[in-house]
């Protein structure tokens, strides 16, 4: 009888040390993403800032992470994913990343103003610093996107049979203490202070982004690793990385229909939607609510809204290890919606004034924030075949970030249509409100189509996607 040869994955060190390469590019994109945030307003008295950038700049330069992804990047760079395999896609769209935040670094830098590239720019815009950061932010956003599909995809391979949703779990929180960090010491690293007057020159304003290079330096290297740990897999199991299959297994573009018709992966994609849009767009206006809802000060706002990523970094691993062991992932996905539904009813009606109402809503956020993609994410390699794994993570990622896109815009509305005088605040607390109301309506939906996944669930067992993820007698 042929003795079993043991896989490079089968070794729990092994699987552990590629998740470890795979988490620090993840951890540098968050960081680097969400470097401005509890800064931005700084943005609203530009003569105080030598970048000169207004608000409204600040706004268009964010919205740069998702327009090539909406305007299809993330479609057809998943095909390519499932076409050249993840160490070459992978490996590309990590360097465009890199390459993005580089050419965002250097744009709001001094060695920038000045330059011969910023003089030939000021001829035909105004901002050449900011139209320079536009277009490094949209390569870093499309590489973010692609490269968290990669990792993504190779956690599936490395870590299927075992401790996927824990893997998973861990990978997102960790990535998401790179948004905590963010929050937390931008301010320092700028050098933010209340007082009126204070002048923030481009060694202030760049410093995050030096800082958030040089991580994404420490996970290029480790990204290395775990290209050269996943060769030897593949050599061990004979495959290689462009998947050298037979015909009628190789991807096809009708591969998208098919995937698109799985009604079960639209299940999935429209909880995922309206979930995330009911976290991270909040996060996006989390001051402009939390402070005229509860009556508190930037700085505790800012500590506020950075409990629901340290909350993730706590919690979604221990959810992922409990979808590994006991199951019932559809059940947690109800519950994370309704625990995140509960936690905007309780922004929107609890009685204003009240600190303690805002720290439970938003521990409740970061509850659910780590309840519902414990067990989301594991549930995408269930019902999609292995080889369309990059299409579909990034079928979902788009349709996500046409959402990140959209409810934005909406919210933004909202609060200029209510507030007339920003010194007014019961006018700002009616348009925190009814911004609270579209929250709440996609909440809703959120529950509604989790709901409707469970039902589909109990109806199609062979699909497993209420079963363990960890095989009982895997290594």
């Amino acid at each position: 009888m042929e003795k079993a040869i043991k896989l490079l994955r089968d070794s729990k060190s092994a699987r552990w040390l590629v998740l470890a390469c795979l988490v620090v590019p993840m951890f540098a994109s968050y960081f680097f993403d969400d470097m401005f945030s509890t800064v931005s307003h700084i943005f609203k008295t530009p003569e105080f800032v030598q970048l000169a950038w207004n608000s409204q700049d600040y706004g268009f330069y964010a919205g740069g992470y998702s327009f090539l992804c909406v305007w299809g990047g993330l479609i057809i760079c998943g095909m390519l994913l499932d076409k050249w395999g993840v160490r070459f896609t992978g490996s590309l769209f990590v360097a465009m990343m890199v390459g993005g935040a580089g050419i965002v670094a250097y744009a709001i830098s001094g060695s920038f103003n000045g330059s011969g590239l910023h003089n030939w720019m000021a001829g035909f815009t105004a901002k050449p610093s900011l139209v320079l950061a536009y277009i490094g932010c949209t390569l870093f956003g499309l590489g973010s996107e692609i490269a968290g599909v990669a990792v993504t995809r190779s956690i599936a391979k490395w870590f299927k049979g075992k401790e996927m949703a824990l893997a998973m779990g861990l990978q997102l929180s960790i990535a998401r203490l790179g948004t905590a960090l963010a929050f937390v010491f931008a301010p320092t690293l700028v050098g933010l202070t209340d007082a009126p007057g204070k002048f923030y020159s481009f060694a202030d304003t760049g410093k995050p982004a030096l800082i958030g290079l040089g991580i994404m330096a420490v996970g290029i290297v480790l990204w290395s690793l775990f290209i050269t740990m996943d060769f030897r897999l593949d050599k061990q199991t004979g495959e290689t990385d462009k998947k050298d299959i037979k015909e009628e297994d190789k991807f096809k573009f009708s591969d998208i229909f098919k995937i698109l018709t799985n009604k079960h992966y639209i299940l999935v994609s429209l909880l995922c939607v309206f979930f995330y849009c009911c976290i991270i767009s909040f996060k996006k206006f989390g001051t402009s609510i939390l402070i005229p809802r509860f009556g508190i000060d930037l700085e505790v706002a800012k500590w506020m809204i950075a409990m629901i990523p340290f909350f993730t970094v706590i919690f979604t691993p221990l959810f992922g290890s409990l979808v590994d062991h006991r199951g019932k992932g559809t059940t947690w996905m109800i519950l994370g919606s309704c625990v995140v539904l509960i936690a905007h009813i309780l922004i929107c009606f609890a009685p204003g004034g009240s600190h303690f109402c805002g720290y439970a809503a938003i521990a409740l956020l970061g509850v659910g924030y780590s309840l519902v993609p414990a067990a989301m994410w594991p549930s995408i390699p269930k019902i999609i075949p292995e080889k369309n794994l990059g299409s579909a993570y990034s079928l979902i990622y788009w349709i996500q970030n046409m959402g990140m896109l959209l409810v934005p815009i909406f919210v933004g509305g909202i609060l200029k249509r209510y507030i007339i005088d920003a010194n007014n605040v019961s006018q700002q607390v009616s348009a925190a409100v009814h911004a609270e109301y579209l929250f709440i309506g996609l909440g809703i939906v959120a529950v509604t189509v989790s709901i409707l996944l469970a039902k589909s669930s109990k109806k199609n067992p062979q699909l497993h996607l209420d079963d363990p993820n960890k095989v009982k007698n895997a290594a």
